[in-house]
């Protein structure tokens, strides 16, 4: 399978180009275009009730949809995100990874899609309780809210909830308020992760509650 992301970062589009046999499985509304001698089967996210579960704990779509090249020839298929920003791959080969709610667009076949449970605290931050988990060896692609960058913890990280996009699991977060309860309301920083351990997590530069809370009292 070959994949090119252009327009980054702001406008990021993924194309792909499927060669006899392959498939791609993405999040139901995120196809732009396709060949039209490509196949599509829509099904449960995972099934009927982990479908249930990610939709409705974890923020992902409901359905799955599964694009198939069945003919003899490479056939094109291009995916996007709802919001404007970046998009970025990541090859598993035995690793995992968690995503942030919204963040995920696709994966290829050899990826196991599981729920990971994050807390009430994530909860309350509103983040929902559960993540998506993604191990195997496919590959995966998810988005973000403006720009995308990596960083490496190699102790402790501390991040804005509304910037973080992803994380490997060797990674510990704790969910809080970013001081007192007087100064977190204050500051107008709210909730935060502290995070714990090594590993990569990924950031995004702008945040949706941000966004929101810029735009609230314009709209009265």
């Amino acid at each position: 399978m070959k994949y090119d992301i252009r327009y980054k970062p702001s406008f990021a589009t993924l194309f792909l180009t499927l060669q006899p046999g392959e498939q791609i499985f993405a999040e139901a509304g995120a196809m732009a275009s396709m060949s039209g001698k490509l196949s599509m089967d829509t099904a449960f996210f995972g099934g009927l009730i982990p479908g249930l579960l990610k939709s409705f704990l974890g923020g992902e779509s409901l359905f799955l949809n599964e694009f198939s090249n069945k003919t003899q020839n490479p056939q094109e298929i291009v995916l996007t995100q709802s919001s404007v920003g970046d998009i970025t791959q990541i090859q598993l080969n035995g690793r995992e990874i968690c995503l942030q709610p919204g963040a995920y667009i696709a994966h290829t076949k050899g990826t196991k899609v599981q729920l990971q449970w994050a807390g009430f605290a994530s909860w309350f931050a509103g983040e929902g309780l559960f993540k998506l988990k993604l191990s195997g060896n496919g590959m995966v692609f998810f988005g973000a809210y403006g720009g995308l960058s990596t960083v490496d913890v190699q102790d402790s990280f501390v991040v804005d909830n509304g910037h973080l996009v992803a994380y490997e699991p060797s990674i510990k977060m704790n969910v809080g308020l970013s001081g007192g309860m007087v100064g977190s309301l204050t500051s107008g920083e709210g909730f935060i992760n502290r995070l714990e351990g090594r590993g990569k997590v990924y950031l995004q530069s702008r945040s949706v509650d941000g966004l929101v809370r810029f735009l609230r009292p314009k709209l009265r």
